[in-house]
């Protein structure tokens, strides 16, 4: 078995607000709670904490696991990505696309314990909300440059997997977009009793960084919904017409497959946020042959007794493939996927 996690760790692991305590224990929980070979990092470093032992420096101990990082974030305020495995390293290839690529797309080649060859990208694409259609050009704009990256690999049938935070829904799926305005709204009300004109950043957006310019005058209607049933229901409905998902359908276009949405059908599997989770935008992506291998694919929202929400504000995916080809489990589980209603 090869077992791999996507995981946006929030703000390299770090409570910012609390003195830069660290979350590498509760981290670690989730993780240890699948024993992963593969660890796709999301936000594994924070760009103003340069102390010497990184929280992700810790995980990667603790976990045994050797640690890859990604190329230098793009600007002073952002985060690089990250990859853990205990299983052997045969190559590495970070790529830069400046003015294109938010972040450099990491790849990283492993040798499975079946001996083939198995190479792992992780990306983290624009959230940029606030832009035209939330962001959704300049997503699609990453994941066409990503799509041409791996066309090679695609045109070999090499096996391969493309995983992280795409900050989009997939077509047809579902959005609580209440839950994030009461989340965001909570945030917002937490920095203005800080008094605190520079709320250091932990990764978790105000209003005004999903929401148009233009349209800011509505931001106390906005903060106003999550108190009406009514509200929350019509707003869902339309955030849901609004919500972008260009990007993750060129990806299913592309003929990758969803191994979440393969393993579960209809369950919605919602990855953020993760103390309430309203939408699915964290991913992993299989080229169609090593989907077939596929065992298992669910968001963990539990480690070892610690909830998920304790680590981050994202729920961990993970997916874990067969050595070699089973076909689709026929009898899942009972407790694999907890149902979010």
């Amino acid at each position: 078995m090869t077992c791999v996690v996507s995981f946006n760790i929030l703000a390299g692991g770090y409570n910012v607000r609390e003195r830069n305590s660290k979350r590498t224990q509760q981290i670690c929980s989730i993780l240890r709670s699948v024993d992963p070979d593969i660890v796709g990092l999301v936000e594994a470093t924070h760009p103003h904490i340069h102390e010497k032992s990184r929280v992700i420096d810790e995980i990667a101990a603790e976990m045994g696991m050797q640690l890859i990082m990604g190329g230098d974030a793009t600007h002073a305020g952002d985060y690089q990505l990250a990859l853990l495995t205990r299983l052997p390293v045969l190559e590495t290839r970070i790529h830069p696309r400046p003015g294109i690529l938010n972040k450099p797309l990491l790849e990283v080649i492993v040798k499975e314990k079946n001996g083939e060859r198995l190479t792992v990208f992780v990306t983290h694409l624009w959230a940029a909300f606030s832009k035209g259609r939330g962001g959704n050009g300049l997503r699609m704009r990453e994941v066409r440059e990503i799509l041409h990256i791996l066309a090679p690999l695609r045109a070999e049938g090499k096996p391969h997997l493309l995983m992280g935070d795409f900050n989009s829904l997939a077509p047809g799926e579902a959005l609580r977009a209440s839950e994030l305005i009461r989340i965001i709204a909570q945030q917002d009300q937490a920095r203005l009793a800080s008094g605190d004109d520079k709320w250091v950043s932990d990764g978790i957006p105000s209003l005004n960084n999903v929401v148009p310019p233009p349209l800011r005058f509505l931001n106390p209607l906005l903060r106003a919904i999550p108190r009406s049933q009514i509200l929350c229901n019509l707003f869902d409905l339309a955030a849901s017409l609004y919500a972008p998902r260009g990007s993750v359908r060129l990806v299913q276009e592309a003929g990758y497959v969803d191994c979440f949405r393969k393993w579960a059908p209809t369950d919605p599997g919602f990855t953020c946020p993760a103390a309430a989770p309203a939408g699915r935008i964290d991913y992993i992506f299989s080229e169609p042959g090593l989907a077939k291998r596929l065992e298992r694919c669910l968001p963990l929202v539990m480690g070892n007794g610690i909830p998920a929400s304790q680590a981050s504000d994202h729920l961990a995916m993970t997916a874990t493939f067969a050595n070699e080809i089973t076909g689709t489990r026929k009898q899942r589980e009972t407790n694999a996927v907890t149902s979010q209603s």
